[in-house]
């Protein structure tokens, strides 16, 4: 196998994709302070989010087919400079318009960054170190949003959200650097056909799944909205149809046969559950401190801080115990931690104190750190090298989808719970009700993330450790 300097290879890509992921995230806490700047509405600076969505969900399905036309540098040079331009639009914006440019631009950055990363560990790094490798990624994913919403809570306080902008830009320009020195070519470029009916029908599918549950979860009109209806059913012709011209096809954009492999989908799954979990817990998570707790928002940053950041820690500890022992000693263990955990969480009430709080978060985070990089890993395992950046494009476009519907169920569970509550009561309008409502329908929402942590530790019992085939290894380098 040929040698890598993987430190540096892994430094250019963690150091860029953690500021793309603190970025997506930060903005999430000046959104109410946009609307007063912009003097837009909710739904309009939901945007922002959607937009940011929407882009990785068009992006994510072509990655398999980009990694096998383009070199590695190539990808890495063009993901960075979109970043790169975007982050500056963004730091020098001075309207709604120019900030939404400049969050598409982001979003294409990271949609090609992160399969790229995935796909680069899976070549540079011989099977029983990946996990370490993919802990690492972990960190990135996990830590990167828990700091943004602290950080950015702390920096909109005292200077302007244009800073969340210019403090990413000089880590972008570094990770650049680094990248242009150490990153090497790692990829064969085998370039396929390229088939633009797939690319038309993969962006009408996934593009019109993720806006319809983004629409969904906005609240007006929510579910029985005809344009949510309407996006999410051509969205699931326009898959179906994607499906099978995949199946049939000689060199598929994104190759299906991905699926005949027991673990790859034992993994799918367990990854999309972490990714419903932790959507609509941490959306949900901040609304009630803020609204229901009255805590301000740099509060309420720092109160999800610990178990954000112990999360981060964690991921290469997992990694490497999952490179020792295998996946299902971390697996099942860690979703027994969440089931427990959001069982309590679905019971507290405006008298329960800060430290439960956080001491919820904390098992929350950890639990999940057992479970997301172990079961990724483990299903990427079992697929042949070649198709590698197929897995991780399947595993990466799912999860914006999942994203989006975690994001949207919570949300309408939270609107329906809260109004069901408030039908009720006899002072609807008084702020302790409001309160009261507010915990009556987070708790609803916790709940629903108890059932889909079942489901997962049900499936989680199927997973086992997979054996990599060194020949087809060896013969790829």
């Amino acid at each position: 196998m040929k040698q890598y300097n993987t430190r540096a290879i892994m430094a250019s890509l963690l150091i860029c994709g953690f500021v793309g992921m603190f970025s997506e995230t930060a903005l999430n806490i000046a959104i109410s302070n946009l609307m007063d700047v912009f003097h837009i509405s909710a739904a309009t600076a939901q945007w922002l989010t959607t937009g940011f969505l929407l882009t990785l969900g068009i992006l994510m399905p072509m990655t398999g087919l980009l990694l096998q036309w383009f070199t590695t540098r190539q990808l890495f040079i063009v993901s960075l400079a979109s970043s790169i331009v975007g982050t500056l639009i963004a730091a020098l914006a001075y309207n709604f318009e120019l900030l939404m440019v400049a969050r598409v631009l982001q979003a294409i950055g990271m949609g090609l960054l992160i399969p790229l990363m995935f796909n680069t560990i899976l070549v540079v790094y011989s099977p029983e170190k990946r996990g370490a490798a993919m802990g690492f990624v972990g960190l990135v994913i996990m830590f990167a949003p828990a700091t943004g919403p602290t950080v950015a809570g702390l920096l909109i306080e005292y200077l302007s959200w244009h800073y969340i902008f210019w403090l990413s830009l000089p880590f972008l320009l570094l990770g650049l650097f680094v990248g242009l020195k150490y990153l090497e070519n790692v990829t064969e470029v085998t370039k396929p056909r390229i088939d633009l009916l797939s690319i038309v029908l993969s962006t009408i599918g996934f593009g019109g799944v993720v806006f319809g549950f983004s629409k969904a979860g906005e609240g007006d009109g929510g579910w029985t909205s005809p344009v949510v209806v309407a996006s999410i059913v051509i969205g699931m012709i326009a898959l179906v149809m994607f499906a099978l011209r995949q199946i049939y096809m000689k060199e598929p954009m994104m190759n299906l046969r991905v699926f005949k492999y027991p673990m790859f989908i034992v993994g799918l799954f367990m990854v999309l559950s972490c990714m419903m979990i932790i959507l609509s817990s941490m959306i949900i998570l901040p609304m009630y401190l803020q609204n229901g707790m009255k805590l301000s928002a740099f509060a309420a940053g720092l109160m999800l801080l610990p178990g954000s950041a112990l999360n981060g820690i964690l991921s290469p500890r997992m990694g490497r115990l999952f490179d020792k022992y295998g996946p299902k000693w971390l697996v099942i263990p860690g979703l027994f931690i969440v089931a427990a955990t959001l069982w309590f969480f679905s019971g507290i009430t405006l008298a329960s104190s800060i430290t439960l709080i956080v001491a919820l978060h904390i098992c929350l985070m950890v639990g999940i750190s057992m479970v997301w990089m172990p079961a990724q890993t483990n299903g990427l395992n079992q697929l042949p090298p070649e198709l590698y950046p197929h897995g991780t494009a399947v595993m990466n476009t799912l999860q914006q989808v999942a994203g989006a519907i975690g994001t949207a169920v919570a949300i309408s569970i939270l609107t329906k719970g809260m109004e069901k509550y408030l039908e009720g009561s006899s002072a609807p309008n008084e702020p302790v009700e409001m309160a009261n409502a507010m915990t009556f329908a987070s708790q609803n929402v916790f709940f629903f993330a108890m059932v889909v942590t079942v489901i997962g530790l049900t499936i989680a019992f199927f997973i086992r450790r997979v054996v990599v085939n060194r020949a087809a290894m060896g013969a790829m380098h």
